[in-house]
């Protein structure tokens, strides 16, 4: 069976939970609220509507993101849609 475009994107997009910017630490919830934590390092970038940047400081508790990681560990993580953005849609 193959899966929709619309239940991939639900399965790959996660909610940012907490962000930890000393220790380089991301936790995340997705679709089946079980939540993940991802060690990050200086390289991660952080690709958001103004810029790309590395580190975790353009994250927020409530950011929808994507991450594209290679061996567990994100490289890139994309905000789909800000928390402030999503308080405010009319699906809210």
């Amino acid at each position: 069976m193959t899966q929709s475009l619309t239940d991939w994107l639900q399965q790959a997009r996660v909610t940012v939970v907490e962000v930890d910017r000393e220790k380089g630490r991301l936790r995340v919830r997705g679709a089946s609220d079980a939540c993940s934590d991802f060690a990050c390092s200086e390289r991660t970038v952080v690709v958001t509507d103004d810029d790309a940047r590395s580190g975790l400081g353009a994250l927020n508790p409530g950011d929808i993101v994507r991450i594209e990681s290679t061996d567990g560990r994100p490289e890139r993580i994309v905000v789909l849609r800000r928390v402030w953005d999503e308080l405010t849609s009319p699906e809210f």
